[in-house]
């Protein structure tokens, strides 16, 4: 499986589970300590918007902040959130679906990055939150080995800074035979086994 259908696994992956979540459920807490089910939706969309701009090599806006609505989500009531998150997975399909999406140097924000980094790095982030935004609602998911194994890999690379700017917890101990998604949870600082 090349990089191309990791990102669309994990993005069909993360749809799924936002289209399934009950707006009733959505200011319920999620593993991720400082969002709300709502917030983490919230978050995810954005992850759509921003991948869709690095895949394109689209600047990104200079308003946009961590703490700004999804742009395509801003306006509209949580009903309509889900059907948003749709529309916004299949822009991110279709940035990364050619092989030159994935050849030279993007962005993410400011910062010049390979564009293969960049889009291993979301495939492995969206896969971690649809499972944050599942565990959050009661619900399990499957990730398959291949996107397991992307997650691992963009997990590890991410965690030291992610730990350091607040938004990823300590590591969790697990076997070091663990499946791969359960060491790509450990190391973004969830339980695999809540």
């Amino acid at each position: 499986m090349d990089h191309e259908q990791h990102l669309r696994t994990a993005v069909d992956l993360a749809v799924s589970v936002i289209r399934d979540t009950p707006v009733d459920r959505y200011d319920d807490p999620t593993p991720c300590t400082d969002f709300t089910v709502a917030d983490l939706v919230n978050h995810l969309a954005f992850g759509f918007v921003l991948a869709r701009c690095s895949g394109n090599r689209e600047p990104w806006d200079p308003s946009w902040t961590a703490d700004s609505p999804a742009p395509v989500l801003d306006g509209l009531p949580r009903e309509q959130w889900a059907d948003a998150c749709v529309e916004a997975g299949k822009t991110v399909v279709a940035a990364w679906e050619s092989p030159s999406a994935w050849e030279g140097e993007s962005h993410m924000g400011g910062a010049a990055m390979p564009a293969a980094m960049i889009g291993s790095m979301m495939s492995g982030e969206f896969a971690v939150h649809a499972w944050d935004l599942a565990t959050a609602t009661g619900r399990t998911i499957e990730v398959g080995p291949g996107l397991a194994d992307v997650a691992l890999e963009s997990m590890t690379a991410m965690a030291g800074m992610g730990r350091d700017a607040g938004w990823i917890g300590p590591e969790v101990t697990v076997a070091d035979d663990a499946p791969a998604f359960d060491r790509a949870l450990a190391v973004a600082g969830r339980n695999p086994q809540p």
